[in-house]
């Protein structure tokens, strides 16, 4: 698991935050994010500086994309 702010996140993976590079994306049961990616790895992160509203904004976002969404 990865921990990082909300802006690092964006900064890091906003590239690759597209269908074609990730499969899917969701909440575990800690309300950490998980993205699946095409290749089949896995990632988890703990964004450490925001609420559930937030990262419930970022999955939407996400969804708008054409990305999987789970929940």
């Amino acid at each position: 698991m990865k921990s990082c702010s909300l802006q690092e996140f964006i900064a890091e993976l906003g590239p690759w935050l597209d269908r074609d590079h990730i499969r899917g994306a969701g909440l575990d049961g800690h309300g950490h994010l998980v993205l699946h990616f095409m290749d089949g790895m896995k990632n988890v992160y703990l964004i450490d500086d925001c609420n559930a509203g937030q990262i419930r904004q970022v999955l939407a976002d996400l969804r708008k994309k054409g990305i999987a969404v789970e929940g």
